[in-house]
């Protein structure tokens, strides 16, 4: 996406996990990204982050508390949903380990069918890695994964 953007884009977006679940470094490598390429965030869960943007922002001072007022709240809340996505994660793992303990997890069975018509797109039809991705309604990843078992 930022490498698309232009100088003065803006990116809109929900709420700021939808932006970012990264860790402290990676979200300041993006900040500084987007700062690099002068892009501003509009998030709909920040009501201050779009004020800047409008005439209530006329004068340089306001602009510039706006900023970093914005910014603060950027890196608070990106921090929040890095928490709540490890956090998640966490319980899940927790959630499957208990299951597996208790014998009631039998870990995600694959898609049989879907692996037939893989194969049968792919080995005996001749189609390309990208048109049986295409026609099986999967990534080229899972057609190279799924031959490869075949070949075993």
């Amino acid at each position: 996406m930022l490498s698309d953007m232009e100088s003065g884009d803006v990116i809109l977006i929900e709420q700021v996990d939808r932006l970012s679940r990264l860790s402290d470094g990676d979200w300041d490598t993006l900040k500084r990204r987007m700062f690099e390429k002068e892009l501003s965030v509009i998030s709909l869960d920040l009501p201050t982050s779009h004020i800047a943007l409008t005439h209530a922002a006329s004068d340089d001072f306001t602009r510039s508390m706006l900023r970093a007022v914005n910014g603060m709240m950027l890196d608070m809340l990106a921090a929040i949903a890095r928490k709540d996505y490890e956090d998640r994660r966490r319980r899940q793992k927790e959630g499957v380990e208990k299951a597996r303990l208790e014998g009631k997890y039998a870990c995600r069975q694959a898609d049989k069918a879907k692996h037939e018509l893989i194969r049968t797109l792919r080995l005996q039809n001749g189609k390309s890695i990208n048109e049986t991705a295409r026609l099986a309604g999967v990534s080229r990843m899972t057609v190279i994964r799924v031959c490869k078992l075949s070949d075993a």
